[in-house]
């Protein structure tokens, strides 16, 4: 793990009234792999495959495994996916750490390869455009190939979306150009109005799909790492 240091995190809609102060805090410098979810199923069999109960992952959970213990092995240093927020915070826990908060992650991830603010990097920007405008392929990639951030970790963008212990905060009820209306046929007209940043293309995603998710749903393009 590495020392994250603390500082102030706007959420993408909100009033300045309502910035968030993040304490400092220690993060894994790579996602949970493959090889690190086996070391706890076996440890935990509930979680297994076969016997983690649906109410708290779905049926698409380690979907990629062949087994309740084996999966291919060019897979063993890759992220784990398919994993429910239910599991992952287990693992955290079992770790004695925690999924990470969306202020503490978004805070974290906002470090380019040269600084803590990477908001105002250009080359830093539209990395994580054409990071996002590519399809994903076939087979998830080994943890710590993408650049080092500042504080030293690794795949924060560009490889999986991570699960954070309130991503459910993201949830839209009414439409934002008035908020007066529940018709969710509204929403995509108002979708940047009233952001911090419209030119933050990469936060609007993430924003999405945190939006997009039940604690529940297992996807072959979500993981998680720890925090402390």
């Amino acid at each position: 793990m590495v020392e994250i240091q603390g500082g102030i995190y706007t959420p993408l809609y909100s009033l300045d009234s309502q910035k968030i102060t993040v304490k400092p805090f220690s993060m894994d410098v790579y996602p949970v792999t493959n090889a690190d979810f086996l070391a706890f199923v076996k440890k935990y069999p509930d979680w297994k495959k076969s016997t983690a109960k649906r109410l708290y992952a779905d049926s698409n959970y380690l979907r990629h495994w062949a087994s309740d213990t084996e999966f291919p092995q060019y897979l063993s240093n890759s992220p784990v996916v398919n994993v429910s927020w239910f599991a992952a915070k287990r693992y955290c826990e079992c770790e004695g750490k925690r999924l990470a908060t969306t202020a503490e992650w978004e805070l974290a991830a906002k470090a380019s390869p040269t600084s803590k603010d990477g908001s105002r990097d250009t080359a830093f920007r539209q990395w994580l455009i054409q990071v996002l405008s590519k399809p994903s392929g076939n087979a998830t990639p080994a943890v710590g190939l993408t650049p080092r951030n500042y504080y030293g970790v690794y795949d924060l963008h560009g490889l999986v979306w991570e699960w954070t212990y309130d991503f459910n905060s993201a949830l839209t009820t009414g439409e934002s150009r008035g908020n007066s209306t529940l018709d969710n046929s509204l929403f995509c007209g108002g979708g940047s109005f009233a952001s911090k940043d419209v030119s933050n293309y990469p936060a609007f995603m993430r924003f999405a799909i945190r939006s997009s998710v039940k604690a529940r749903y297992c996807v072959p393009n979500l993981g998680f790492r720890c925090v402390r």
